[in-house]
């Protein structure tokens, strides 16, 4: 199942994995809601940028995609903690992160993450990244090869299936791409109803979220001017070479993934949304110092679904990965 596919059943209101009844699903993980990890913030660019902060050491920096947070890495963040600075980042106009007045362009958003990682006085940085944060992860590399000493990621809007040369190729839901385009749709249905948050993210999810978490992602977009970053991120998608910038820049992201010796962890789960046999077939190819490391059953979502595998899979790479 595809992202699209899966944002396509919640426009609908059909049923997805995470909406079943509970007598078709695996038994719930006990996956806490709340956390005591500090909130920080620092200036960048005329407006400020929160995170999470935990534990002293190399610094791993997390990156969250649309439309959730740094709040999603709270469960992951304490496995690395003892022996690595840990930092999860709310992107700009995102989570509790300043909502300045401008276009949330993946450049933009891509700027002001750079920014950040400047403004954090590091000298090496390993990443880690889901969803558009992977996308940004992965062009922060390709820009600063001598200052990422490695990068993990999971479901990934990323090469290959992105960009897309043609809706066409995109086969049944490219209507839906062209839906979130449309000006007047596109905002009715994310500004006005809120449906990133009311209904693709929970539907995403291979469990129920608690109304704890709901709040918590819920929390940053309580007005409709608020949304405009996830209205803007599926419009960033690269489809038929528009929009030009985002196209390029993923391009640039496909060929440095085939050339660089960076070490690269690909996290992966099932049923998945990003991930097939044949992406991780892709990138096995395709990246030569690549790692993989299946976590389990979960969705797009996946440090809400299996965030101890995904701990524990970074613990160990980032411990190799050290000595």
């Amino acid at each position: 199942m595809t992202y699209a596919r899966v944002l396509l059943l919640a426009l609908l209101g059909m049923s997805t994995p995470s909406m079943a009844t509970s007598n078709v699903k695996l038994p719930l993980p006990v996956i806490a809601e709340t956390h005591d990890i500090e909130q920080h913030s620092i200036a960048v660019k005329g407006s400020r940028m929160a995170y999470l902060e935990q534990g002293e050491g190399k610094a791993v920096v997390f990156v969250h995609g649309n439309p959730t947070s740094s709040y999603s890495w709270r469960n992951v963040m304490p496995y690395i903690s003892d022996t690595h600075r840990a930092i999860a980042v709310d992107l700009i106009g995102m989570g509790d992160s300043g909502k300045p007045d401008i276009e949330y362009t993946f450049k933009q958003q891509y700027q002001y993450f750079s920014r950040f990682i400047n403004r954090l006085d590091v000298e090496e940085v390993t990443l880690v990244g889901h969803d558009w944060g992977a996308a940004i992860a992965w062009l922060y590399a390709k820009k600063n090869p001598d200052k990422v000493d490695g990068l993990a990621f999971m479901e990934g809007v990323l090469p290959p299936q992105f960009p897309a040369e043609s809706y066409e190729e995109l086969g049944p839901v490219a209507d839906f791409f062209r839906t979130l385009r449309d000006p007047v749709v596109g905002p009715m249905l994310i500004i006005d109803q809120n449906m990133w948050i009311e209904q693709a993210l929970p539907a995403s999810v291979n469990r129920t979220l608690g109304e704890h978490a709901m709040e918590a992602y819920r929390s940053p977009y309580l007005v409709p001017e608020s949304r405009k970053p996830l209205l803007a991120w599926p419009n960033q998608l690269p489809i038929a070479r528009e929009p030009a910038q985002s196209d390029r820049l993923m391009r640039g992201i496909k060929r440095f993934m085939r050339k660089t010796d960076m070490p690269t962890l690909y996290i992966y789960g099932s049923p998945s949304v990003e991930s097939s046999p044949q992406v991780l077939q892709w990138y096995i190819e395709n990246i030569d110092e690549l790692e993989t490391a299946y976590v389990g059953q979960g969705l797009h979502y996946l440090p809400e679904d299996q965030p101890d595998a995904i701990g524990r899979a970074l613990d160990d790479w980032l411990r190799r990965l050290n000595d």
